[in-house]
């Protein structure tokens, strides 16, 4: 039961770091970044800041839901090795899906700026 404790708070850490990340991405003014490494893009090549911005924290708003949910589940099940499995797909398995999304919203918000 100890286990589960350490492992709750610590998982809980980690959500909260994601949360506020989130947070902070929707109240910026500046264009965010995936923070994977790419430069944050300039306000100029953006269409719709607010709204760039809006949704990169909700994605991370709900990475960091999605974390602490995936344990509440894994909490319920028996078996140590299948609920550390369901964590593991669940919290490595969001980070592509994440990786798309923002590859799908650079599609959509990126302005195609003409190089002279």
């Amino acid at each position: 039961m100890e286990e589960m404790i350490i492992a709750f708070v610590i998982l809980a850490l980690v959500a909260a770091v994601m949360i506020t990340i989130g947070v902070c991405q929707i109240r910026k003014k500046e264009p965010v970044g995936f923070y994977s490494g790419e430069k944050p893009p300039k306000k100029e090549q953006i269409s719709d800041v607010k709204a760039w911005n809006h949704k990169h924290g909700i994605m991370w708003l709900a990475y960091g839901i999605v974390m602490i949910a995936s344990y509440i589940v894994a909490a319920f099940i028996k078996s140590e090795v299948v609920a550390g499995i369901i964590l593991l797909v669940v919290i490595v398995g969001a980070l592509p899906i994440m990786i798309v999304y923002h590859e799908r919203l650079k599609r959509k918000y990126y302005i195609d700026v003409v190089k002279k």
